[in-house]
């Protein structure tokens, strides 16, 4: 799950070499935390939090394979 979340946040951020992704997992869930630099911030959230939300119903529909819950938070730096 780790890596899909680099590779989508990658994608769209202007600096992708400082975005970090770490994953933190437990028994029956997740919680990946991305950090990005501080002027990629919005490209990561999106209008009205639209980005977001289509990253964490891809995880959803990942994890669903897994029986796992993923959580995705997106931390400021």
């Amino acid at each position: 799950m780790r890596e899909l979340v680099e590779f989508m946040v990658k994608a769209m951020v202007d600096n992708p070499d400082q975005v970090e992704v770490t994953e933190i997992a437990g028994r029956d869930a997740s919680a990946i935390e991305v950090k990005v630099a501080k002027e990629d911030m919005g490209k990561i959230i999106g209008k009205k939090g639209r980005n977001a939300q289509a990253m964490r119903l891809i995880l959803n529909a990942a994890s669903a394979k897994l029986r796992k819950r993923v959580v995705l938070e997106i931390i400021d730096q």
